[in-house]
């Protein structure tokens, strides 16, 4: 059978079923079990007529096919060939592996509400966990010279239209390496579906072609999508205008587009060196369009496959969250916009997540000039720009692994600064007590909130402590005559009651850092930060001297009354009052020696002269049969 010469034709990998004419006529019925091509055709899913379905093909595809041939097999009427029975005819023709067909544009049914329901970050119902196998077999699978048989090789462990959509997914996020200079040139017919296989290079549109082109030879209708994207270099508040800078692919699975981005899926470029490094990102897979549209602007807004679809505007105006915002289960951040005016010098930013999440930020590149505050669902943050004029706000995020993500950039716009409020530069973050504390093993906090005020430049900080946990804690200011030496010289540990207890002292009026650190007593290596509280104070005739120095045999749940002071007065008789715990003498060492007695309520008292000595000790004998003793405690004697 020829077609008219006036009919352009198309090869088809399957064979159309075509009965002959004569026979046809001679049956001279239409019924379903003996009907004629065009209806066993319209069935299942295919042309109204071959002479016509060619013609409605070339119509949806939008361009001529010339030089090849229709492919006809003759069978009786009776007959079911085999690959009929094992393939779906209408999803071959919907994708062949020549790619030659042009798949329905996105309706109605394929848009998604805006914004977005916290539903998913996926647009179909997924189980990642279901691909486990598929995407260990995908990613191993190796090059070859051609895309048939590569797919041939993927589509092995692929049963349905998802899993080839997701093993090519897979194999191209792993093997196919973002070509920098390519995308520079800007070249978009610089590479075909061969040449990347050769190189295992590409720029966005050899991604989304390739994609377009396994999927077509795999039977699944796929487009490439061009548009604006907030890829590398990107600038918060930037205008897009001229020619398109990036392309993604659309796939259609379960009777819906769904969107994928395989170019961000396979890694990212460092901005300092402009290198790339494969990073496989599972976001931009069957990626929520409300979600989508935050990064991917469509040249057709139906491609967004969102109602109500966003204008170009809004895309360049509305907040931009990173994909590692989602990743590490972010839900919200406020404000909503990317550009941020400080009201009486301070912004606030605050995020909720959907599970306990630890943040840091950056202003300027520098971990200063904020107070961040974590919550079990999220935190909050509050700036304090040092300077008026425009700023740059980074936010992080630190999930499973150790590193921290950026997730949010802010812009922030400051026109007063509040001179009051310069914050300590060894203030780090968190400021404060929250669910991380506890689950290093401080609990119960006397002070839950991040900033204590003291009119007297004193205070005492409480908190139970797990168990078999160290604390140390230092004190850290920008003036003053605080050195590394004597950090924790303002600062006595006492414990009480299952308690431990921080008496505080300042040097000075303004503002510190109080940090406070664990580790577990039986494992070697440093002590961790926890977190700090902002310690505040106002009056300047605050002047305290620093405690005295403690040792190592300074017991856990030792306690000192008096004196409080690590500056003795010279010439003076000065009492102590100390309880000590497993002790059997105690002394108190200067020019001369003193012992203390051991009084009913369980405290060791008594005094020493300071006259004529620069230093006293308190020592300790732990048991009664040994002769030496121990120091505990050091206290310097003002000069004469």
């Amino acid at each position: 059978m020829e077609l008219k010469k006036d009919i352009n034709t198309v090869s088809i990998d399957m064979l159309l079923i075509v009965h002959s004419e004569k026979r046809r006529a001679a049956q001279g019925t239409h019924s379903d079990q003996q009907a004629d091509p065009s209806a066993l055709l319209q069935r299942r899913g295919g042309f109204q007529g071959v002479g016509n379905g060619v013609r409605r093909w070339q119509k949806l595809e939008g361009n001529e096919l010339h030089g090849t041939q229709l492919t006809v097999e003759v069978h009786p009427r009776d007959a079911m060939p085999q690959l009929l029975k094992k393939f779906s005819l209408a999803k071959r023709l919907q994708g062949d592996k020549n790619g030659n067909t042009r798949p329905r544009q996105p309706g109605g049914k394929d848009a998604h509400a805006y914004p977005w329901d916290r539903s998913s970050l996926k647009s179909m119902s997924l189980d990642l966990q279901q691909f486990e196998k598929l995407d260990i077999y995908a990613s191993q699978v190796t090059a070859k010279s051609g895309l048939d048989e590569l797919v041939s090789d993927l589509l092995q462990e692929a049963h349905t239209d998802l899993e080839r959509v997701r093993a090519i997914w897979i194999w191209i996020c792993h093997h196919i390496e973002y070509d920098i200079v390519a995308a520079q040139e800007k070249d978009r017919q610089a590479f075909k579906p061969t040449d990347i296989l050769r190189t295992q290079k590409t720029n966005c549109d050899g991604y989304a072609g390739l994609f377009e082109r396994m999927c077509r030879i795999a039977g699944v209708q796929c487009m490439t999508v061009p548009g604006y994207s907030k890829g590398f270099g990107y600038q918060t508040g930037q205008s897009f205008s001229g020619e398109f800078d990036h392309a993604w692919n659309a796939v259609y699975l379960e009777g819906r587009w769904h969107l994928v981005d395989s170019t961000w899926g396979s890694g990212l470029v460092d901005t300092t060196t402009s290198k790339f490094t494969f990073l496989y990102n599972e976001f931009y897979f069957l990626t929520h369009p409300a979600l989508f549209i935050e990064d991917h602007f469509p040249d057709n807004k139906n491609w967004q496959l969102l109602k109500p679809p966003q204008s170009l505007r809004q895309f360049e105006n509305n907040m931009y969250h990173k994909s590692e915002f989602y990743n590490k289960g972010m839900l919200s951040a406020h404000p909503e916009t990317p550009m941020i005016r400080t009201v009486n010098g301070k912004a606030t930013v605050t995020i909720e997540s959907c599970a306990p999440t630890l943040f840091m930020f950056m202003l300027n590149g520098k971990q200063e000039h904020g107070l961040l505050s974590l919550r079990k669902n999220g935190m909050k943050l509050e700036v304090y720009p040092p300077t008026m004029g425009t700023h740059k706000l980074q936010i992080f995020a630190k999930g499973n692994s150790d590193i921290y993500s950026s997730v949010l950039e802010y812009t922030l716009k400051c026109n007063y600064v509040d001179m009051g409020v310069r914050l300590p530069t060894e203030l780090h973050q968190p400021v404060g007590p929250s669910w991380f504390s506890e689950q290093m093993g401080i609990m119960k906090p006397s002070h839950p909130d991040p900033i204590i005020h003291t009119s007297d430049g004193r205070c005492s900080i409480s908190f139970s402590v797990e168990e078999g946990i160290s604390v140390l804690a230092s004190l850290h200011g920008d003036d003053g005559p605080i050195t590394e030496e004597t950090q924790r010289r303002y600062i006595f540990q006492l414990h009480r009651e299952k308690r431990t207890e921080l008496k505080v002292q300042l040097p000075h009026a303004g503002k510190f850092a109080l940090k406070i650190f664990v580790k577990k007593r039986q494992e070697p290596g440093n002590y961790i930060f926890v977190f700090n509280y902002l310690l505040c104070c106002a009056n300047t005739k605050v002047n305290w001297p620093m405690f005295p120095e403690s040792f190592g045999n300074w017991g856990q749940d030792n306690e000192l009354l008096e004196p409080l002071s690590g500056v003795l007065p010279a010439n003076r008789h000065i009492p102590f009052k100390l309880k000590l715990h497993g002790i059997a003498k105690v002394l108190v060492k200067g020019q001369d020696t003193w012992p203390l007695t051991l009084n009913h309520e369980g405290y060791w008292e008594g005094s020493c002269s300071t006259a004529g000595c620069q230093e006293v000790y308190v020592m300790v004998l732990e048991n009664a049969n040994h002769s030496f003793y121990s120091y505990i405690l050091k206290y310097k004697v003002n000069a004469q």
